[in-house]
């Protein structure tokens, strides 16, 4: 399983030319949600106008299925405060956009949790929007739509200190110790089988290691 930072590494590229708050609810969204056992990668952040427009052109004039109606200048992400997200495998080596997977058996959509956390952060969910839904997406817009964008306006000090306020208030958040044993059940306790059946000594100790930091993360005692 992936540590934190590998994680967090996969997606630190896509974090870039957000603005700052959101960059920062980004990173606390991908700590939450390893918290509760899911892991996520950003698979979209901030685009320029011209790659919007050939986002556009897909499905259209271009090859491909229509991910978008908005034009450049007219998304979200053109102005860094959208990103779309994607699960990620234990091993990191998979991507899912199944709304219905429940990797950390909790019996819990991993992509509800997902949202779940969002919403707790102040992010806007496109999975709410009345037409042309946009599940893996979401938005903090502070108000703005993109024409005023487009004009120039842009958050005021008060709407970013009242945003920071609530990643602030989130960054308390626990691991839930079902949700940790749950992990070490079905992933570090085949992996150290696994590994001592080869012989292989420094698996053994990485899958411990990772299965004490988990225990640590939700409040438990090491083994």
């Amino acid at each position: 399983m992936l540590t934190l930072n590998q994680v967090k590494n996969k997606s630190i590229a896509r974090l870039e030319n957000l603005i700052p708050v959101v960059a920062t609810a980004t990173e606390r969204l991908i700590e939450h949600c390893y918290a509760r056992g899911v892991l996520i990668v950003i698979t979209q952040g901030y685009r320029s106008a011209a790659e919007q427009d050939k986002l556009y052109a897909q499905g259209r004039t271009a090859a491909g299925s229509i991910v978008t109606n908005a034009r450049g200048g007219y998304s979200y992400h053109n102005f860094g405060v959208a990103i779309d997200f994607a699960l990620l495998s234990p091993d990191g080596k998979q991507v899912f956009w199944d709304t219905k997977r429940d990797g950390n058996v909790n019996q819990i959509a991993d992509w509800a949790e997902v949202v779940d956390e969002a919403k707790r952060l102040g992010f806007a969910w496109g999975g709410d929007w009345t037409s042309f839904k946009d599940y893996p997406h979401f938005e903090m817009t502070f108000g703005l739509s993109t024409a005023q964008l487009r004009a120039g306006i842009r958050p005021t000090a008060a709407q970013i200190t009242a945003a920071m306020a609530i990643i602030t208030k989130e960054e308390s958040y626990m691991m839930k110790a079902e949700d940790a044993n749950a992990l070490i059940k079905r992933y570090l306790q085949p992996a150290w089988a696994a590994c001592k059946q080869k012989g292989d000594t420094a698996g053994m100790q990485e899958a411990h290691r990772l299965a004490n930091e988990l225990r640590k993360a939700s409040g438990q005692k090491e083994q």
